[in-house]
């Protein structure tokens, strides 16, 4: 039974992370490829499956992201740690913002408001009390027919909150440890070990600089795990990259 817990934890982790970076991040935020509607409701879809309780809504996602890299650790950003003493209140204070723009309760610039993927039905489904619950009420039935001691019940919390974990993870870790290949005015970090959990998220000193490189690995020995998805993809003929480096494919990127 503690395989079949930590197998479904392992699932739930890495099926929400590559949702929040291969759809929400590159595709709705930064747009560095294309794909058809039929695979934009696709992905839409998954991306609520997977993240669950905690999906985020594609639209605010891409204006906060936005806002973070125009305004990076400045007190415009949404989520820097350099204006919190622990993780706890960067998330906060990142749910607050979130819950602005998905409620329209706050001007947002028209320059990070527009170019996302909407699905207003699915959106309000997904964002309805009854259905985070549902999804909730669902992990806490699976620990209780195979946790094999209450003591693994301790993972539940991250279940429900899956997305802003993996959010807080990458802006915590991303901008406070690790190593910087180059100088920039923010705070910006690889960190390399964290990354194992957030498939290529975490090299955020390479995305800061090249924010329009769908491989966020920029120096050798560096793995962008989200990025051998896109070409995956890109076989498949499911996405489009918008521009690619005939040079070297390894180093393809896009403009947004």
């Amino acid at each position: 039974m503690v395989s079949v817990i930590i197998a479904f934890f392992v699932l739930h982790w890495y099926l929400a992370a590559v949702s929040q970076t291969f759809f929400l991040h590159r595709y709705s935020a930064h747009g560095l490829f294309t794909m058809s509607k039929f695979w934009e409701r696709v992905f839409y879809f998954l991306a609520f499956v997977f993240q669950g309780s905690s999906f985020l809504n594609p639209r605010a996602y891409a204006v906060m992201h936005r806002m973070h890299h125009a305004y990076s650790d400045t007190d415009k950003d949404p989520h820097s740690p350099r204006f919190f003493n622990e993780v706890f209140s960067l998330m906060w204070h990142t749910k607050q913002v979130y819950q602005d723009i998905v409620y329209r309760d706050g001007p947002v610039e028209r320059r990070f408001d527009k170019n996302f993927p909407e699905w207003p039905v699915l959106d309000f489904i997904a964002d309805s009390s009854v259905i985070r619950i549902f999804w909730g009420f669902s992990y806490v039935i699976f620990y209780y027919f195979f946790a094999p001691s209450p003591w693994f019940y301790l993972l539940l919390p991250i279940h429900f909150v899956m997305g802003p974990v993996h959010g807080a993870l990458v802006n915590w870790c991303g901008h406070k440890y690790g190593y910087r290949n180059y100088d920039l005015e923010d705070d910006s970090t690889n960190a390399f070990a964290v990354d194992l959990f957030c498939l290529g998220e975490c090299f955020q000193n390479n995305h800061h600089k090249f924010p329009s490189r769908a491989n966020f690995a920029t120096r050798p020995l560096e793995f962008d795990a989200t990025y051998r998805v896109i070409k995956f993809f890109k076989t498949l003929g499911i996405i489009k990259m918008k521009r690619v480096n005939k040079e070297d494919e390894d180093t393809a990127w896009c403009e947004s």
